[in-house]
């Protein structure tokens, strides 16, 4: 089993920059891969990035490229992701993922049974 813990987030304006971690213990050798979904009111939750662990790839929604910057240490396993530029529609819960499933060349992206507790970003205009 995989255990993560995030920290972060919080209230940002539009335009403005927050940043997430993350980091994950337990059984972490089993992790293919890590990252962040997020979940807005009304809304479905959706993949926002995340890294192949054995590739070290970075994939990205197309709503958060060139604005989210994921980091990671696959030794630790630990995600960061840089928000900048953020927009009132990135406003959800964020949650990480520590053992996402990533389709074959970002073909589709899964939620594990090991997402956290979720961290709250509001962005207001």
């Amino acid at each position: 089993q995989v255990q993560v813990v995030e920290s972060g987030g919080g209230l940002a304006q539009s335009g403005g920059s927050l940043r997430l971690s993350c980091a994950a213990s337990g059984r972490t050798s089993r992790s293919n891969a890590m990252g962040w979904f997020r979940q807005a009111p009304g809304k479905e939750r959706e993949f926002v990035a995340g890294v192949s662990w054995s590739s070290g790839r970075i994939y990205y929604a197309d709503s958060v490229k060139g604005r989210f910057t994921l980091s990671s240490d696959s030794a630790k396993k630990t995600v960061s992701l840089q928000m900048n530029s953020l927009k009132p529609e990135d406003t959800a819960v964020y949650y990480c993922d520590g053992d996402l499933t990533i389709g074959r060349g970002g073909s589709y992206y899964h939620p594990s049974l090991y997402l956290g507790q979720g961290t709250q970003v509001t962005v207001s205009s």
